[in-house]
């Protein structure tokens, strides 16, 4: 959708007026506490709102910890593609060459992936193989030993899906080529030359600081504490392990935002290193989730014409959001601590943040007000992937009083996690219809923001529904 070229020229920071509007879509949203920085003028504006755990009332402050999840893998793309720029590692090369005993259940994918299709999310590798290999330095290793069986998406190249698997096994490659542990790797060739002094990876590091605890609920009901801190094992570490004040993601993001350089003048990443993150490596078959195209780590996105960058993040019960537009010296992060509707606070003040700051309309997305009429046929039948089952259906019109959609998407597990948890349903309305692709626009509930789902086929005619960056093949039988 095309930006709006009548915006206000951009202001400068108010504090007080953005204090207020966090409180304010924390109430509405019911999200317990949640932090914010924005890095505009060249400084960076710190709020926090809310309390970190509805059992102890304990507030939130800007100095508080909260999970990033995926976030970390900004992170972890960044110390590969750090070694890569001073030669000790090939992107290109299999990963093989550096762990030889790397394989996956598709021996022509274990011989020819490689880290590029790792950072890329195009290997193919099923993205969500999680286990718990200890709390000992060598989560990692046996991590990716125990990927053998792990199957695959789709064949390497041929299309991009979300993997934390595959940022598993780049944690791997960095510890294996530096000596170290990721966890050391990272807080010594990033952490420690930008001053990161409130990111961690590790509990008993995060217990040194005000810590968020996650919280989980229905939309429009008060969320309650999760069960754990932290239900990631160590081993999740380089795909989602990561914690952080708001304030330190915006001060990794502004590595991107200056060209390499940490604000003291030390040069962290090259130049060239910056711009190969940054560098449209894939089109996104779904271009509104994170961007238009993916980079080496990061969703890549144009707004109004200027490019940007950034990266989602969940765990459980906490969520984290991060956007930038270097050209315009913007960065925005913020961590929240749970509730359903914590995406809408985002949306919300990420439009308004980049509208007022940067002059600058973010996109949004959802259905047309008369939504094309297609011919589902295509698309019904079963989709599944390592550990998950979506259903599509025929959904008659005026089936419920919403009469909302002409398809349904149900999402459960499937296999070793079948059971775990009820399954989900969005209803799909269509978006548009094109040779190419057929866009959806989904929701669970009339409370809910409007997600893409896309149906497209690989160059092989095989179908494909892209949904939750992830891309899952129609069943066949």
């Amino acid at each position: 959708m095309s930006g709006n070229a009548h915006l206000e020229v951009p202001k400068p920071f108010d504090t007080a007026r953005w204090q207020a509007r966090l409180d304010e879509l924390l109430a509405a949203h019911h999200v317990p506490g949640a932090a914010l920085a924005v890095l505009a003028d060249g400084e960076i504006h710190e709020l926090a709102s809310g309390i970190l755990h509805t059992g102890t009332g304990v507030g939130t402050t800007t100095d508080s910890v909260f999970q990033i999840g995926s976030v970390s893998k900004g992170y972890t793309a960044a110390l590969a593609v750090l070694l890569a720029d001073t030669g000790k590692l090939d992107l290109d090369a299999p990963v093989v060459d550096v762990l030889p005993d790397f394989a996956v259940a598709d021996a022509e994918a274990s011989r020819t992936v490689t880290p590029r299709q790792l950072l890329n999310h195009t290997s193919g590798i099923e993205g969500d193989h999680v286990n718990d290999t200890g709390r000992g330095d060598d989560c990692l290793a046996r991590y990716v030993e125990s990927a053998r069986n792990v199957g695959m998406t789709n064949p390497p190249g041929a299309t991009m899906s979300y993997s934390s698997t595959g940022y598993n096994v780049l944690g791997r490659i960095v510890e294996v080529v530096t000596g170290k542990t990721w966890d050391e790797a990272l807080k010594e060739l990033l952490l420690d030359p930008l001053g990161l002094d409130r990111t961690m990876t590790l509990p008993e590091e995060v217990l040194r600081f005000r810590a968020a605890m996650g919280h989980m609920g229905e939309p429009g009901e008060d969320p309650v504490p999760t069960p754990l801190w932290n239900m990631l094992p160590r081993s999740a570490g380089p795909y989602g392990g990561i914690s952080a004040t708001a304030a330190d993601v915006v001060r990794f993001a502004r590595l991107f935002v200056d060209g390499g350089t940490a604000p003291d003048g030390t040069r962290v990443l090259s130049s060239a290193a910056v711009e190969a993150m940054l560098n449209r490596e894939v089109a996104m078959p779904d271009e509104w989730f994170l961007g238009a195209h993916w980079g080496l780590g990061w969703g890549l996105f144009e707004w109004d014409g200027a490019r940007g960058f950034g990266h989602d993040g969940s765990t459980f019960g906490q969520l984290a959001y991060l956007r930038a537009i270097p050209e315009k010296g913007l960065a925005v992060a913020l961590l929240t601590n749970g509730g359903s509707a914590a995406p809408k606070v985002y949306e919300t003040l990420c439009r308004e943040l980049t509208a007022e700051l940067a002059g600058i309309s973010m996109p949004a997305f959802g259905p047309p007000e008369e939504p094309p009429v297609v011919n589902t046929a295509p698309f019904t039948g079963t989709y599944k992937r390592e550990g998950f089952l979506m259903t599509i259906a025929d959904r008659p019109f005026g089936e419920d009083p919403s009469g909302e959609g002409v398809l349904r998407l149900t999402y459960e597990g499937a296999e070793g996690l079948a059971g775990t948890f009820d399954p989900l349903v969005w209803n799909l309305t269509p978006v548009s219809d094109t040779p190419s692709r057929t866009v959806f626009a989904g929701r669970r509930n009339e409370k809910d923001g409007w997600i893409p789902v896309v149906f497209y086929a690989l160059a092989d005619g095989s179908r494909y529904v892209h949904f939750g960056v992830r891309a899952t093949a129609k069943s066949t039988a």
